[in-house]
């Protein structure tokens, strides 16, 4: 897998236009070979260097599932390549297909554009045009070698289409005595969060307060999750998803977030909201998170809600 974080952190952007950029002339998608078995990464095959003024798409391999509708949430693989170079900028070939929603307020609109309307199990070559922003966007996360009126050729397997449920169902569970009461907005669900005035626990507290009735949470899968943390003691909120309006995608169990988390939300179903209180050996460690306010002493506590798993 090579530069994967580079290139999601690039995708999962709403992007706009750079302004005026020269390009050489457009060339056509059908000057491009795409090799490669369905169930294997795909290689291309073209003359460097490969430019279009706009974005552009073609099917190479039509799918027979369910059809992508704008706003679906998709799970896919890709390979993307520079046109200049002829250089793979990024894969997940090889690793865990990647999820992105299909709406430009969360993933690149020439991406989006050229997905919906797909099915799937196809095999789609999307030519995305420096005007749209992504190769500059590259560039500016660590592609050294991407020049920002680039055009960037994405070949993209649609493997899955979900609907992620909106916040935890299931049936409610009481809490143990002595830990933090959680309220939910009616409207939102978010939840509010009170900390008691007793000492903070010195082990990991796992108390679900809604048992879902979805699939069971393995380790390596990725999962979709509304949360909020604050900080035991101070009550102070930290971070919240609910703030920012959508949920984030984490792969669970394997390193990737806090300890407790991956040791409170493996086992767990999809649709269950968990209470977890985080104390610092298993959350940001004596080094604390200070762009956070965290302390290396701060035990935290989130509520999560488990939308899905994939």
């Amino acid at each position: 897998m090579r530069r994967l974080g580079i290139i999601l952190a690039i995708v999962a952007t709403a992007l706009v236009g750079t302004g005026a950029v020269a390009s050489p002339a457009t060339v056509p998608l059908t000057k491009v070979t795409v090799n490669g078995a369905s169930d294997e990464k795909p290689t291309l095959k073209f003359a460097k260097p490969f430019a279009a003024t706009a974005t552009t798409h073609r099917v190479v391999a039509a799918g027979s599932g369910d059809k992508l509708a704008k706003g679906a949430k998709i799970t896919f693989d890709y390979v993307v390549v520079d046109g200049r170079t002829g250089k793979e900028l990024g894969t997940s070939f090889g690793a865990t297909p990647v999820a992105t929603v299909l709406d430009t307020q969360q993933t690149a609109a020439g991406l989006v554009k050229s997905l919906v309307g797909s099915s799937v199990g196809s095999r789609v070559l999307i030519a995305i045009a420096p005007k749209e922003g992504l190769a500059a966007n590259a560039k500016t996360n660590g592609a050294k070698n991407v020049k920002k009126n680039d055009t960037l050729l994405f070949l993209v397997d649609v493997k899955s289409v979900r609907t992620p449920l909106e916040r935890a169902a299931g049936d409610a569970v009481a809490p143990a005595e002595g830990l933090p009461a959680v309220a939910l907005d009616a409207t939102t669900g978010k939840p509010s969060i009170t900390v008691p005035g007793a000492d903070a626990p010195s082990q990991l507290v796992v108390q679900p307060l809604i048992k879902g009735t979805g699939a069971t949470v393995d380790k390596g899968q990725s999962i979709s999750v509304h949360y909020t943390g604050v900080i035991w003691g101070s009550g102070k909120q930290f971070d919240s998803s609910w703030d920012r309006g959508k949920p984030a995608d984490f792969t669970i169990g394997t390193g990737n977030v806090i300890l407790g988390w991956d040791a409170g939300l493996v086992g767990q179903t999809v649709g269950s909201q968990v209470l977890l209180v985080v104390p610092p050996d298993q959350g940001y460690g004596s080094g604390g998170k200070a762009q956070a306010g965290i302390a290396g002493t701060d035990t935290l506590v989130f509520v999560v809600d488990i939308l899905d798993a994939y």
